[in-house]
């Protein structure tokens, strides 16, 4: 999954709106209007070549020309949601500034640290989300999956969790 995946998927699991979009990247510290974040929800040509939709989708991308979402514009989305749904918290004073994601890292961990933090959740209902889909996990897999890259039990987080988690997100929000 790239990222205008994951921002259309969370955008449609949470029913967020294009103006409201604006407001979480504000939130986040990058300016976008919404003619930019219209863009950033297109899907790309290799998105549609993953999912073997090549043959009906070439016209739309050709008419409309998308922006790649790059991983620092994703993570600024995320801190912008968690502000935007649970406000402003100061930083501590001593507190380490957190490092930003690499571009070419995959941002699966941080999205699914992020997503808990913003929509308040317990790993309990993260696992039950995920049972909604199919996907089991016990409660040790997905603290691997929370931690900080580079402590021993850190576990990276594939696609089919995350892509899972947002479509978990889908049916308890939208139904």
């Amino acid at each position: 999954m790239d990222n205008n995946d994951i921002l259309i998927r969370l955008r449609y699991a949470l029913d967020i709106r294009d103006r409201d979009m604006v407001e979480i990247f504000k939130l986040g510290d990058t300016e976008v209007t919404e003619e930019v974040v219209r863009k950033l929800l297109i899907k790309s040509k290799e998105t549609y070549r993953y999912n073997n939709e090549v043959d009906a989708h070439d016209e739309i991308d050709d008419q409309e020309e998308n922006i790649k979402c790059k991983n620092s514009m994703l993570e600024s989305f995320l801190n912008g949601l968690i502000i935007f749904k649970r406000g402003k918290q100061e930083a501590k004073p001593g507190q380490p500034e957190r490092p930003e994601l690499k571009n070419n890292e995959k941002p699966n961990n941080i999205l699914l640290k992020k997503l808990k933090i913003a929509l308040s959740l317990t790993s309990e209902e993260m696992i039950d989300i995920l049972a909604e889909t199919g996907v089991i996990i016990t409660k040790g897999e997905l603290g691997a999956l929370l931690r900080k890259e580079g402590h021993k039990n850190y576990k990276e987080c594939g696609d089919k969790y995350a892509r899972n988690f947002l479509k978990g997100l889908a049916k308890k929000y939208r139904g």
